[in-house]
């Protein structure tokens, strides 16, 4: 990137101010304004790119009305296009760019009206929508790269189990007749793969039916039991395999987008409270509650988030680092680039852990089953050919 986008935006106690008094967007906000978005939803990649040519725009020195429409005349038609739309009729009336855009939650969260509202306050829209897309950019790349991670064993599960099944509820079912034919004493394995498979005839909707009910109750309850959902954020945090790459994954969410806002002008208290919503994760949405109320009661950042025991010694020494030299964005931003490049390690080890065990359990629950259905047919072939 141009070193002209890339360098840090200085914003002077007056531009902070405004942002501080600006009230904070909600799906209310905006004076009635109501969203298009009920149909579609933007994808987060398309919104890098309109971030991105929206900067370009307006480092180019065009009318930030002229911008948007040229932003609404490359979309297609849809909710997208006519949420622009409505943007581009808001900002022709006199209405601030983010003040329009706080119209439209579905689209512009919290962190990207506040961003636009601090450059429209410096003066340096085009350097704040340059910081804004970067930081997009790379919350997506982490993001896929945490998706991307899970597709092959996912894909892998799932065709185990519908191998499976298929087997317990197909195949074993005729294997046990002609076992049932020969009024032969059966090895213990398949037995045992036998008793399996009539269970799972048998009780197919207990079976199926159980899973589907506890996976149903517990989203149920994350979405609408706060007390439930915060103790399983807090078990995710701690479990043994997943917490500790959770845990960095959310620290570098935190890192990235609290720099972010402060890089841009955001004031501390109303970027904590934009970071807080913006974490998906309630004990660490907590934690980060905790740490504005003390900062509101006139203390750092450092000593309430090492006492939160939900961050550790680096991020917490280099946010010390930071508010002693002034350089608190510069620190946090270096959090993040150290902790997603950590992430993307342990994934890719992970990985190549995860891959060869799931083939190998796969091969074991196979070869058991092919033996338990063999033994009693080399049985049998061996008396046919006694017989013969």
């Amino acid at each position: 990137m141009p070193e002209k986008l890339s360098r840090r935006v200085d914003v002077t106690p007056q531009t902070r101010a405004s942002v501080a008094e600006a009230p904070a967007p909600t799906a209310a906000s905006g004076g009635g304004g109501r969203s298009w978005l009920r149909g579609g939803r933007l994808k987060p990649r398309d919104l890098v790119e309109l971030t991105r040519t929206m900067a370009t725009l307006s480092d180019a020195g065009l009318p930030i009305v002229k911008s948007l429409q040229i932003l609404e005349g490359q979309q297609k038609p849809g909710p997208v296009k006519r949420v622009l739309a409505q943007v581009v009729e808001d900002v022709s009336s006199g209405t601030t760019l983010s003040d329009s855009l706080a119209k439209h939650p579905a689209l512009f969260d919290s962190l990207f009206v506040n961003m636009v509202r601090a450059g429209e306050a410096s003066g340096e829209l085009d350097k704040i929508l340059a910081q804004l897309s970067d930081y997009l950019e790379k919350s997506q790349l982490v993001r896929d790269r945490v998706k991307g991670a899970s597709i092959y064993p996912t894909v892998v599960l799932v065709v185990a189990a519908v191998l499976m099944v298929i087997i317990f509820l197909v195949v074993i079912p005729k294997f046990e007749v002609i076992f049932a034919s020969f009024q032969m004493e059966l090895p213990w394995q398949t037995q045992l793969l036998i008793g399996g498979s009539r269970f799972l005839v048998d009780y197919w909707y207990i079976v199926f039916g159980i899973p589907v009910l506890l996976w149903i109750l517990h989203f149920t309850l994350m979405r609408r039991a706060a007390k439930y959902r915060f103790k399983m954020h807090t078990w995710a945090l701690r479990s043994p395999v997943v917490g500790g790459v959770l845990s960095k994954v959310l620290i570098a969410r935190f890192a990235r987008t609290f720099g972010t806002l402060v890089q841009s002008g955001v004031p501390h208290l109303e970027g904590l409270s934009i970071v807080r919503g913006s974490l998906g994760n309630d004990k660490m949405s907590d934690a980060v509650d905790q740490i504005r109320t003390r900062v509101r009661e006139g203390e750092g950042l450092a000593v309430p988030m090492g006492e939160s025991r939900v961050f550790d010694d680096v991020i917490v020494n280099l946010v010390n680092v930071g508010e002693s030299t002034g350089e608190l964005d510069r620190m946090l931003l270096r959090v993040s680039d150290t902790y997603e490049a950590d992430v993307n390690r342990r994934l890719d080890a992970a990985f190549k852990i995860l891959e060869p065990s799931l083939l190998l359990a796969m091969a074991v629950v196979v070869g058991f089953i092919v033996v338990a259905l063999f033994l009693p047919l080399l049985k049998i072939m061996d008396s046919l050919g006694q017989q013969g």
